[in-house]
């Protein structure tokens, strides 16, 4: 903190307090940094280890380091300065509300005896992979510090609150919408195929990703028009069982968020869906 003394406002445990720089009331972290210290006392500048300016979230903050185990708050944070390391870039402020939060409830249900599941794994390990692998990177972490077993659900439950972390892409909801959304759409394939697609592996994965940029295309009013007219309706004919399903979906986008898929997106999603019955055929 720029070598100037600082004062605590209010101990919020052993090894964290409350502090105010400037005109900003900040949160400082470290082993001990709060062990026998009180209100006005310095800040042992050697013992800070992160300094979090959270001002509209600090009443919810603090009341959690109050609350929570030093140990799921600690892990909480190497899962976020991992996550930060890897991704190479900044989490948003409220990453350490969502995961230490998630966390403590996550660790809290197993310890009772209560499953973790999670019904968009699939779709979260196609979408998100980066944010996926540090999930699991995290149970792995979870599993030898703590000594506690996470099922892989748990790794997406992570994912989907660093991707949501990440600046300017939204809310949780928004994410889980997103993703829930797509989960339908690959349900209607399932069901017109007759097939388990997360067993399809890459045309699986394609098609996923396919959808994702298809429906942020469709959001962004991008115009796509990638597929010339005579090559359309080659997919029309050739292959109108894939063409009917894609156009099924294109439908139920429009019903339940009021996107249109134009023809060309329709045919490029034909085409992943006939690369996936192919392969169904072959086997």
């Amino acid at each position: 903190m720029g070598g100037e003394q600082v004062k605590i406002l209010r101990v919020l445990n052993n090894n964290a307090v409350v502090v105010k720089h400037g005109e900003l009331e900040k949160i400082i972290f470290g082993a001990g940094i709060g062990f026998q210290k009180g209100k006005n006392d310095p800040v042992n500048q050697q013992k800070i280890e992160k300094i979090f300016s959270m001002e509209e979230n600090t009443p919810k903050f603090e009341q959690l380091l109050k609350t929570l185990p030093l140990e799921v708050i600690e892990m909480g944070e190497e899962i976020i300065s991992y996550a930060e390391g890897e991704m190479h870039l900044p989490l948003s402020d409220h990453v350490h509300i969502s995961i230490i939060d998630h966390l403590a409830f996550a660790l809290e249900r197993i310890k009772q005896g209560f499953p973790i599941e999670n019904k968009l794994l699939h779709e979260i390990k196609a979408l998100y992979q980066e944010e996926f692998r540090i999930g699991l990177w995290a149970v792995q972490k979870i599993k030898k510090d703590l000594d506690i077993e996470l099922p892989e659900d748990e790794a997406g439950h992570i994912a989907l609150h660093l991707h949501t972390a990440k600046l300017q892409t939204g809310s949780m909801e928004d994410t889980m919408q997103r993703t829930s959304l797509i989960q339908d759409l690959i349900q209607i394939v399932e069901e017109r195929a007759n097939l388990e697609l997360s067993e399809q592996g890459m045309s699986y994965h394609r098609l996923v990703v396919h959808l994702n940029f298809a429906l942020s295309r469709a959001e962004e009013e991008k115009v796509f028009d990638d597929m010339d007219p005579d090559m359309l309706d080659l997919v029309q004919t050739k292959y109108k069982k894939a063409y009917d399903i894609a156009y099924e979906i294109a439908n139920y986008v429009r019903q339940e968020t009021g996107l249109p898929f134009p023809l060309p997106e329709i045919g490029y999603i034909a085409l992943h869906i006939q690369r996936i019955l192919s392969n169904q055929s072959m086997s």
